[in-house]
């Protein structure tokens, strides 16, 4: 299998591509971001990129995969509509285009969120683009789309870049959450997206649980040498 990921210097990302790059089904892993990420593996691939919303230069480089794991994303906060919606929809779209016309078979993962709503009608503004997003990839033809939707996530490889207030909240309120199907990791949602490219998903939405309970699916299988 090979393997594309955007947003792997992120925190979900980097527990995506750590996974992906562990994975014994898995050929070549190819990172695209804007800087090279500071990690050498004989799978991994790099390919750095300014303009995320046009990415026909580079289009020959973007041929040849089986999956894409979309983890690029930034918060809400402090933006406005249209800035959110830029990096989380055009730049998105960009890309899918491109892997579209190169990878006509391709599983497309979309890291969403808990409470991302498609029918555009949620007053939360995050919750409407992401919704557009999701739609939008759902209208592009691909085979496969899953969407991410977690709530919690705790990061357990990679860099945690986390402030220490927002360490603190996670590691009290994690565990709350994680019984009542609200909490993830970065690695089992690696884990999930390897699966859903693999076929062992059903679900086209996946919340906390739903990642979780796959991620345990592909843990499983890989136990078993399947």
């Amino acid at each position: 299998m090979n393997v594309i990921i955007f947003g792997a210097s992120g925190y979900i990302g980097q527990g995506v591509l750590l996974q992906s790059l562990d994975h014994p089904a898995v050929d070549r892993v190819l990172s695209v971001g804007r800087r090279a990420l500071p990690l050498e593996h004989h799978k991994l691939q790099q390919l750095v990129h300014d303009d995320f919303e046009d990415f026909e230069p580079v289009a020959g480089e973007l041929a040849g995969f089986d999956a894409c794991f979309w983890c690029l994303g930034v918060s809400s906060a402090g933006m406005k509509e249209a800035d959110y919606a830029r990096v989380t929809v055009d730049y998105t779209m960009a890309a899918a285009k491109v892997l579209r016309a190169r990878c006509p078979a391709l599983c497309f993962c979309f890291v969403s969120g808990s409470g991302t709503d498609e029918t555009g009608r949620s007053r939360m503004m995050w919750s409407r683009v992401k919704g557009r997003a999701e739609n939008a990839l759902d209208e592009l033809g691909f085979p496969h789309v899953f969407h991410f939707r977690p709530a919690m996530i705790k990061s357990t490889r990679g860099e945690n870049r986390f402030g220490f207030f927002t360490r603190v909240l996670i590691a009290m309120l994690y565990p709350l959450m994680r019984p009542l199907g609200g909490g993830t990791t970065n690695t089992e949602i690696g884990d999930a997206m390897l699966a859903a490219a693999a076929g062992l998903c059903s679900d086209k939405r996946l919340t906390s649980k739903h990642i979780n309970q796959l991620a345990a699916k592909q843990r499983a299988a890989l136990a078993q040498g399947t």
